[in-house]
């Protein structure tokens, strides 16, 4: 009698076609995605996981709701696992480390006014509590007690976070410090202020907007999407005979106009607030989910006249 293929088996077999299946070069970079969110598992076994929490999600999603929205079901799933909480991981990790970055900088000029040198310094770092900045200092020493110059060890480091404008620029111009023997304490100081100053700036800019985008999270996340909701239902009401079995055809054009809205409104909160459209695509998934949700949730509003 044939054994049943086990669990671990299986997941082999779909690591490799996933290995064979995806450019290699893409599969290098959602490594480094993966491995800069922290996240403790292999690249590939972690975009396997996402893709099997989506198909299952799916799967238990259309029992219930039509298989057009199961599949929409799916596809957020896996692209919030795969994407999405990376991406958070990162985003939060990087603006803990910014906040406690000038904190370092002027701790490493105490450091060195003491008389120490730079490397006894960075060392003396590590003993700091400073989160995962403190993590990303420890893995610099390591590197240079493993024989890498000072310098190379904190030119990845910069590479390593080059997503942070702040932490990449601030880091290149320690290195370039170091390279032409600047006094690093002076160096460290005026570094530390620089970045304190440009931290002001972007949390000033983020309270100057905020009434933007609030206006943006109403209009597109609740006030657009409830009234197409209602229009929606008032389609169902009025329109009777042969011109009524386009009306699904029309919601669904609807609905995805209420999504699209959303996405359009997040990258456009992401400009106000931050300068990126990058930035605005957690704003953007946001506003489609509740605005989806709102225009949904008109049908089960009772409309007299």
């Amino acid at each position: 009698m044939p054994r049943a293929p086990k669990a671990g088996s299986i997941g082999v077999t779909l690591t490799r076609i996933l290995e064979r299946t995806l450019p290699a070069k893409w599969l290098k970079r959602y490594e480094i995605f993966v491995y800069s969110a922290g996240i403790e598992f292999l690249a590939i076994e972690y975009l396997l996981i996402s893709i099997l929490l989506g198909v299952i999600a799916g799967a238990a999603a259309i029992i219930l709701i039509p298989p057009i929205y199961a599949v929409l079901i799916t596809v957020v799933i896996f692209a919030g696992m795969a994407f999405l909480y990376p991406y958070w991981r990162i985003a939060k990790r990087t603006e803990e480390m910014e906040k406690n970055l000038p904190d370092a900088f002027f701790y490493l000029a105490s450091s060195l006014r003491a008389g120490i040198s730079f490397s006894e310094a960075l060392e003396d770092l590590t003993t700091a509590k400073f989160g995962a900045l403190t993590e990303e200092f420890k893995r610099v020493v390591n590197e240079i007690k493993r024989g890498r110059s000072t310098v190379e060890a904190l030119r990845v480091m910069a590479l390593r976070n080059k997503k942070s404008p702040v932490i990449y620029r601030s880091l290149m111009i320690i290195i370039e410090a170091l390279e032409r023997g600047a006094p690093m304490s002076d160096v460290l100081v005026y570094v530390a202020n620089d970045v304190r100053e440009i931290l002001r700036i972007r949390q000033e800019r983020k309270a100057s907007t905020g009434m933007q985008m609030m206006f943006f999270i109403i209009t597109s996340g609740f006030i657009g999407p409830a009234i197409l909701g209602i229009v929606g239902k008032l389609m169902y009401e009025m329109i009777q005979g042969e011109a009524a079995a386009q009306i699904p055809t029309m919601i669904n054009i609807l609905l995805g106009f209420v999504v699209i809205q959303g996405i359009v409104s997040g990258l456009g909160i992401g400009v106000i607030r931050e300068g990126e459209f990058s930035a605005g695509l957690k704003y953007g998934i946001m506003l489609a989910v509740m605005g989806a949700l709102v225009f949904q949730g008109m049908k089960f509003v009772n409309i007299s006249f």
